[in-house]
């Protein structure tokens, strides 16, 4: 499959976004030899900044095959942003679809006409406390063995450090580098000949999870935590001790707490009176 040509529109992109990132992060940039030089693709990549994804597709820009990212339906109706999204190729989710699979069509038929597909499966920025990639999504996951094309793990570094996850003042000086490094496809294959079931899509999602935190260890040289940080989980706990706090005071003062009190101003007027 022959690559895609750029297009005015990315070209376009590319000449407005490039100075200010050349300007703001120095590269280190590792692993281009593992992107795909034809057919289609999948790249799965970390997300801790609200920069790195123009910092991201700067890199995949420079390796010849422009990345697709996945954007919500609606954002390619609306005048000129309309225009540049659907000039650039970027790929439509249809949320409103009640089946997950064809949610994700326009990303299947990217990748079957040759397309490079970039996922951020975390789905938002991590809000891991020390910036490791959170649980993933299983959205890539469905995309990649439906198709079953190669799925490159990227992981960045650097963005977060010009402007951490949502914050809103960059940290300009000194000057940041941006650490990426691609990795070999994610081995699927056990997967293929199975129904995609919930439960073969989580395991999939945590192999793709797995793959791209070890090039973020060998970026940091640290190793991640051995739990992934849930969002799912940490709201549900959080939920639990809210609750259990609204209880708490819903029962009132301890008895001794209250004994204690209704005594104090009786001691204080003894006091007084001597």
């Amino acid at each position: 499959m022959p690559r895609r040509r750029i297009g005015f529109w990315y070209r376009f992109a590319a000449v407005i976004c490039k100075p200010p990132l050349v300007a703001l992060l120095k590269r280190d940039w590792r692993g281009m030899e593992h992107i795909p030089a034809e057919g289609g693709f999948i790249t799965v990549v970390n997300h801790n900044s609200h920069v790195d994804p123009f910092a991201y597709a700067h890199f995949q820009y420079n390796t010849g095959r422009v990345p697709r990212f996945l954007a919500k339906s609606g954002l390619f109706k609306k005048g000129f942003v309309g225009a540049a999204m659907r000039g650039t190729g970027q790929i439509p989710v249809y949320r409103e679809s009640t089946d997950a699979l064809s949610a994700f069509r326009a990303a299947i038929e990217a990748v079957e006409r040759g397309e490079c597909v970039a996922f951020y499966p975390e789905g938002t920025l991590t809000r891991d406390p020390d910036g490791w990639p959170m649980t993933g999504k299983t959205g890539a996951a469905r995309v990649a063995l439906q198709t079953k094309c190669p799925v490159i793990p990227v992981a960045q570094w650097g963005c977060n450090e010009l402007l951490p996850p949502y914050a809103k003042k960059p940290n300009l000086l000194p000057r940041k580098t941006h650490h990426v490094l691609a990795g070999p496809p994610v081995d699927l294959s056990r997967f293929y000949d199975q129904e995609m079931t919930a439960e073969v899509l989580k395991e999939a999602t945590e192999a793709i999870m797995d793959a791209i935190t070890r090039q973020l260890e060998e970026i940091r040289g640290e190793k991640a935590p051995e739990t992934r940080y849930d969002p799912r989980r940490e709201r549900i706990e959080q939920r639990r001790r809210t609750e259990q706090q609204a209880r708490d005071r819903a029962k009132g003062p301890a008895r001794g707490e209250t004994q204690t009190r209704t005594e104090t101003p009786g001691t204080r007027a003894e006091g007084q009176g001597t």
